[in-house]
């Protein structure tokens, strides 16, 4: 029985989720939203955000704590110099999990995991298609075509 014990297995072992729960910790900090399954975003929105509270409270032990989990210097001065500030004065709650439907292969449910200021790129405007040039038709004669 499985009673009172908390957490997913996701089918992995244990090194390969925390690897998993890293790398997509590190990808929302980066890009700020993320698609994934619905189970694998509850799983990460709470490693994410103590990540981002990590980044508001600043200082070099926050830091360090922040490097040794999500293992990219690249990430960690993003989180620290652009993600941390942005919710300084937001008491918690930076993420949402946005459902989105079923994956085609399997159905599993998918969802966006974003930050809560995200802000979408605006689609491009739709290009106007250039004018087609219509090649002048030669007709032949009658005569010709019908001599053949």
């Amino acid at each position: 029985m499985r009673h009172r014990r908390s957490g997913r297995k996701l089918g992995r072992d244990a090194s390969h989720r925390k690897a998993l729960y890293a790398n997509l910790a590190s990808a929302l900090i980066e890009h700020g939203r993320i698609r994934t399954t619905a189970a694998k975003a509850k799983e990460v929105k709470p490693i994410a955000e103590q990540m981002i509270t990590l980044g508001r409270r600043g200082g070099v032990h926050a830091r360090r704590q922040a490097l040794a989990y999500l293992r990219s210097q690249d990430v960690v001065h993003k989180l620290f110099s652009d993600v941390g500030p942005r919710f300084a004065d937001r008491p918690g709650g930076y993420s949402r999990i946005v459902r989105i439907g079923p994956r085609q292969g399997d159905a599993a449910e998918m969802v966006y995991l974003e930050l809560v200021d995200f802000l979408p790129a605006a689609p491009a405007p739709p290009r106007a298609r250039p004018a087609r040039e219509e090649a002048p038709v030669e007709a032949e004669p009658a005569s010709a075509s019908a001599a053949s």
